[in-house]
């Protein structure tokens, strides 16, 4: 059984450096095809806070590369400089998305507000539970390991609700920025491969996290067999 786990962890393991590569390689592609608009990722994403009433919400470039993030506590949006002063599909694409999560936060989406609310827990646990697992497994403490699964069982949750939350803001930037006329509708594939890559990245993490809390479920279950 552990060998399957074994297994399927690798494979996931797999999963996630592809989408790791798919997105580089999709953004570095798409970052060389200027979106018709010929608007950057900061123009963007001023317009879709402002059309939304988001007057309050500051756009700010921040340094590196697929750094761009939306900051829920400070409200803010911040750009990677190749999607603040870029005008290409990868651009826009990114600034759209993070712009998703924006609105999300204003409408009280379900799945945002209960990761935010998660994450000072998960901070927690997801450094603790590791060390309750090497512990657990030296000093062959099925109490540590149990303990460690619950508060690892946290963290595998906050990623599997991260899904729903990522998908929703690449929904609504796509339909925003094609009703918006941000791209034409003959750049939509380019848009979905961009944020479509970007959201592979988040489901490999998840079975990653999934199939090692399962390995260790297993081990505990085998323990408490013996």
């Amino acid at each position: 059984m552990s060998m399957i786990f074994y297994l399927l962890t690798f494979a996931a393991l797999g999963l996630s450096i592809w989408a790791q590569f798919k997105v580089k390689s999709n953004f570095e592609k798409y970052s060389k095809v200027e979106a018709s608009s010929g608007r950057t990722g900061a123009e963007v994403a001023r317009q879709i806070l402002d059309q939304n009433g988001l007057y309050d919400i500051p756009v700010e470039p921040v340094r590196g590369t697929l750094t761009d993030h939306y900051d829920p506590t400070a409200r803010v949006v911040r750009l990677s400089e190749p999607v603040y002063y870029g005008r290409s599909i990868a651009a826009v694409s990114v600034a759209s998305h993070e712009c998703g999560h924006a609105l999300q936060h204003q409408e009280s989406y379900g799945a945002l507000v209960l990761r935010h609310k998660m994450f000072p827990i998960v901070n927690f646990s997801s450094g603790v539970a590791p060390f309750l697992f090497i512990g657990g497994m030296l000093l062959g403490s099925l109490n540590l390991i149990g303990l460690g699964i619950i508060l690892f069982s946290a963290a595998v949750f906050f990623q599997l609700v991260t899904l729903p939350v990522e998908f929703n803001a690449s929904s609504r930037a796509k339909r925003i920025i094609v009703s918006e006329g941000m791209i034409r509708n003959t750049e939509e594939r380019g848009v979905s491969k961009v944020l479509d890559a970007a959201a592979l990245t988040y489901v490999a993490a998840a079975l990653v996290s999934l199939f090692e809390l399962l390995r260790f479920v297993a081990i505990f279950l085998s323990g408490r067999n013996d």
